[in-house]
């Protein structure tokens, strides 16, 4: 198993197969860009492919995401998700993207076995996409959004980060959004993860706020408990998901209302690079191990061993807390 000395065990696996992204969003990464990870460094698909397996048939793992960046634009990641897929025991497998070119994949990722997608979409409006993102796509994650929803991707999830005075005026248009589309939303705070170092917890927007701004739809407590899911979640009463079952909404406080005691994650960089935290300081290298032809065991033995050292929590309150030198592009959701 993959446990810490706190007595946590991850059994969720995120695996971000590029820090490479289509668009530039303003809580991200600058307009420019980021100075992208040399192609050498990265892990290959075959790489990819022998860790996710070490984690599932070796350090019992039942869930794999892939992030990024954005993973869609990695090449092999249809091989990548057959690959996962035909292990025994087989994970279950998702896939958080911005929706750009969904449309067009939703098909073959569930061919190959993804189970279903995360597509972030902050806002309704296209003009104001646009200046979030500086990238005019809008149309085209509405497209992927119903493209996953018709492969049969589903749930299909939303993720919304909210923004003072930037788009948390969406709020409920953006559950009201989800609702009539069989979507499942999940609003998140945003975190100190962008590649400026500008997060400013008081501009904020809370799980409190947040929560305050959709009482109009009459939210009443979830009774099915969340497990070790980062999303405490709501019933929207009169409404059903794409399935026939009670809508859901959700919201990740991951700043304000931590779940670092039920944490069961564990995450791959692309460039082969273990992070028992998402805000962890340190990362543990498993790419020199592959590449130095270490036996499967060794691999397994070093992963643990970057697990034990996993703090009790992530410390954003903590005087001393200091912000991953790596932005969330680099890092993987």
């Amino acid at each position: 198993m993959l446990a810490d000395r706190f007595g946590r065990v991850a059994t969720d696996l995120r695996v971000s197969l590029t820090d490479r992204c289509n668009l530039r969003c303003t809580y991200c990464m600058p307009e420019e860009g980021l100075a992208w990870m040399p192609k050498e460094q990265q892990l290959s698909d075959d790489e990819v492919g022998r860790l996710i397996r070490i984690a599932v048939e070796q350090l019992g793992v039942t869930e794999v995401r892939f992030t990024g960046g954005e993973p869609l634009i990695r090449r092999g990641l249809v091989g990548i998700i057959a690959a996962a897929a035909a292990l025994n025991p087989r994970p279950r497998l998702s896939v958080t993207t911005n929706g750009i070119g969904l449309e067009r994949m939703a098909g073959p990722l569930l061919e190959a076995g993804l189970d279903r997608v995360n597509v972030s979409l902050d806002t309704l409006l296209p003009e104001r996409f646009l200046a979030l993102t500086h990238r005019d796509r809008h149309a085209d994650v509405l497209k992927g959004l119903a493209g996953a929803a018709r492969a049969g991707l589903t749930p299909v999830k939303i993720n919304t980060v909210l923004m003072r005075g930037v788009n948390d005026d969406e709020a409920p248009a953006l559950l009201q959004f989800a609702l009539d589309h069989g979507y499942e939303l999940r609003f998140i705070e945003q975190m100190p993860l962008d590649a400026q170092h500008q997060w400013d917890r008081h501009e904020m927007v809370t799980a409190e706020a947040i929560l305050a701004s959709l009482e109009p739809f009459g939210l009443m407590p979830d009774p099915v408990s969340r497990g070790t899911a980062p999303a405490e979640t709501w019933l929207v009463p009169g409404y059903r998901d794409a399935a026939g079952n009670p809508a859901r909404v959700g919201v990740i406080g991951s700043v304000t209302r931590p779940f670092c005691g039920d944490c069961d994650r564990t995450r791959l960089t692309a460039d082969g690079q273990i992070r028992n935290c998402l805000f962890a300081t340190d990362e543990s290298d498993l790419r020199g191990l592959l590449r130095a032809d270490a036996a499967d065991a060794d691999i397994a033995a070093a992963w643990q061993t970057a697990m034990m050292g996993k703090r009790a929590g992530h410390g954003i309150d903590d005087p001393l807390f200091l912000q991953p030198t790596r932005p969330m592009s680099a890092i993987g959701g």
